[in-house]
Order: structure tokens, then C-alpha cells, then sequence
């Protein structure tokens, strides 16, 4: 056994190593995770739009890679160390670049649970100034809620991991011949949010300040998301990459659902409140018009209306 494993095994107690053996990396494609070639050397895969479960491993978030001349960078890193070693083997089926980076677009456990397969592979870890503190305060709830959800097969070997740094305002990336912007942002779909534009494809990762398909989750300023959103517009991407749904769609355009459902969330949050209701009364019927083809709307929504009641009664 190397050093490297040892340290592994060391690192993940409550594990028992049968044995070690090595097979050729062709004979791992049928794991690898499928990604789509969106623009040349920029690659996405598509997350299911389902809830976590033991069937999917917690592969609902969408996730991809960039290749420069130099070096590779990973986004995002799905649930569980299983969906992260699907992405690894798709990096490798494409490229031997060393993967120098990985960014992580904010700190909810679907996009973030799979980081330290990354570290493994050498990867600097890199997220928002504010990442580090904001998982650092959620480990414990995050790894325990995952590993219910998931069942111990599915989770197995995950481990959370924190980031390596943080980009406090905005910072350029070379890969070798391809920049990427790492721009940190206030408070919106979350208190850490990053977004990452790959100036080559004209391409910006939204990470959950977007959501297609799948409804949009609050966790951080409705006030601040919708704000953000509408100065986004301006960035000059022509295309982007959402957290969840289609894994690719024209920007801005592509932002118009997520900050509609925002907008009327906060528009009738407002006018209940205004009349005096309560918050179990308003919950009744903020945004249930809003519903259309939202996937998760029964789940996510009334968390939504909870979260924008909270914030928007104190204006």
C-alpha cells in the first residue's frame, strides 16, 4: 500500500480495506458520468431533477469540467463521493491535464458533498470569501442529512471537505489560453455565491443563482437574488450553465423563469403582509398561481414564501 492510500484509509475511520487491486482506466468508462460537449473543451453534466435518493446517489445538481492548454478546472462537485468519481472518470476520458482547480459555486451539499475526490486529484478547492465559514457551520447537518438520504451504500466514503480559499470580490483564472472569472457575489440564492465565465464559449456557470425545471430554493436574500439577477443581465455571456435543469440555455433568457417566480414570490409575499396576514395564512396561497412547470413546487415553495415572509416583514 502507498503512502497516498494509507493517508486515505487514516483520513476515513470506520473503514476496512479488504484489498487493493488496479484495473485499466478503459475498462471504468462505463461509470464515468455523461457529460455533453457544449462548446469545445467545455463540458456539463446534466443532474437529475428528482430528489436525493440511494437510486441516484445525489446526482441532481449539474456539474461539468473546462480544459485549457494547461489544466483543467472542475465545477462543482455533486452529493457523495460516488457522483464525484463519475466526473473524475469523465475528465480523464477526455483529457490527462492535470485538474488544478475546483470551484464551487456555493455551499449546498448536492453541489459540494464530492469536493475532496478533487482534493485527491490535486485540486486547489476554491469558492466564494464566505464559503468556508458558511459549510464549515453546516458539516455536521449536511453529512448527517445526506447520509439518511442517501443510505450508507450510496454515501459511502464521503467526507465534506473545506474550501482551500475564497475569491472576496472577483479573480481571473488562466488554464492556458482560456480565462475564466470567478466573481463573488451579495447575498442571493445564498450568502457564498460564485459564478464562473469562460470567456472562450461565452459561457457563465450560474451554480443556483439558476434553476430550469426544477423549482428555485431560497436560502439566503429573495431582496438580494432578485437585484442580482437583474444586474447579471450585464455580464456579457451569451450562454450559461444552470444548477439544475438543462444543462445549457441562452443567457440572459435563460435567467427570465428563475427571476420571474422571484419577483411574483416577492410581490405577493408583499401584498399579504400588507393585509395583515399571518404567516400560517399567507403560506396558504404565496406563489401557489406560480406553480406552472416547476418540478418540486410542493416541497421547495413553501419554503420560499416562509423565507421571503421572514425577510420582506421587516422593510
Amino acid at each position: 500500500m502507498n503512502a497516498r492510500s494509507a493517508g486515505w484509509i487514516k483520513a476515513h475511520e470506520g473503514y476496512r480495506v479488504k484489498g487493493q487491486r488496479c484495473v485499466a482506466i478503459k475498462t471504468l468508462d462505463k461509470r464515468a458520468a455523461k457529460i455533453s460537449e457544449t462548446a469545445p473543451g467545455h463540458f456539463v453534466h446534466e443532474g437529475l431533477v428528482e430528489p436525493v435518493g440511494p437510486r441516484n446517489a445525489g446526482d441532481i445538481a449539474n456539474t461539468g469540467f473546462i480544459i485549457g492548454a494547461n489544466a483543467v478546472a472542475v465545477i462543482d462537485a455533486g452529493s457523495s463521493r460516488k457522483v464525484a468519481e463519475a466526473l473524475y472518470l469523465a475528465v480523464r476520458s477526455k483529457t490527462q491535464l492535470p485538474i488544478r482547480y475546483l470551484f464551487l459555486t456555493h455551499m449546498h451539499p448536492d453541489h459540494t458533498l464530492g469536493a475532496e475526490v478533487f482534493r485527491e486529484a490535486g485540486a486547489e478547492i476554491v469558492g466564494s470569501a464566505a464559503l468556508q465559514q458558511a459549510m464549515a457551520s453546516r458539516a455536521e447537518a449536511y453529512t448527517a442529512n445526506l447520509k439518511r438520504l442517501l443510505g450508507d451504500d450510496a454515501f459511502h466514503g464521503t467526507k465534506i471537505v473545506l474550501p482551500d480559499r475564497g475569491v472576496a470580490d472577483s479573480e481571473t483564472i488562466d488554464l492556458g489560453g482560456r480565462e475564466l472569472e470567478l466573481r463573488a457575489h451579495p447575498t442571493a440564492h445564498t450568502n457564498n455565491d460564485l459564478t464562473i465565465y469562460d470567456k472562450s464559449s461565452s459561457t457563465v456557470w450560474m451554480g443556483d443563482l439558476v434553476f430550469l425545471t426544477h423549482t428555485p430554493a431560497l436560502d439566503g436574500s429573495i431582496v438580494g437574488w432578485i437585484k442580482l439577477l437583474s444586474e447579471l443581465k450585464k455580464n456579457g455571456a451569451k450562454h450559461m450553465v444552470p444548477g439544475h435543469g438543462p444543462g445549457r440555455a441562452a443567457y440572459p433568457e435563460g435567467a427570465a423563469p428563475t427571476l420571474g417566480y422571484l419577483k411574483s414570490l416577492a410581490q405577493q409575499t408583499r401584498k399579504a403582509i400588507k393585509a395583515g396576514e399571518s404567516l400560517n395564512t399567507a403560506l396558504k396561497h404565496i406563489g401557489q398561481d406560480l406553480k406552472g412547470d416547476w418540478k418540486e413546487f410542493d416541497e421547495f415553495n413553501p419554503r420560499n414564501a416562509t423565507s421571503a415572509y421572514v425577510e420582506l416583514e421587516w422593510e
